[in-house]
């Protein structure tokens, strides 16, 4: 998958938005303000950090070995670095939604109404 599939991927749901909070380089998601994705537009070869829940962070990486590994940058228990290129798109796609919806569920009630209202 490339960048720009992620992208549209990302653009695609409900409440996303895109901004360059860190730096003109780093394209950031946000779901309702909330961070589920980040792509490091200059990384070689293409990358993108996904929230993820700890015990299959962990897994991810062990059957994943190199093409999954510990969020660089980040909170090492609660994200992942992908090598966008050698993991198949469905898989991208469906690591995504799993940090899409770990966002959401963490939000509060109105907020999680106010984004099924949109």
């Amino acid at each position: 998958m490339n960048v720009e599939a992620f992208r549209e991927y990302c653009m695609a749901k409900k409440g996303t938005t895109e901004s360059f909070p860190f730096d003109a380089d780093t394209l950031v998601f946000k779901v309702l303000g909330k961070m589920y994705a980040l792509v490091p537009l200059e990384r070689l070869p293409p990358q993108a950090n996904l929230k993820c829940d700890p015990e299959r962070a962990l897994e991810l990486r062990e059957v994943y070995d190199g093409d999954i590994i510990a969020g660089y940058h980040m909170s090492k228990k609660h994200w992942n670095t992908l090598l966008l290129e050698r993991l198949e798109p469905k898989h991208i796609m469906e690591l995504i939604d799993h940090s899409y919806d770990l966002v959401v569920a963490k939000m509060p009630k109105y907020k999680r109404e106010e984004l099924e209202r949109n």
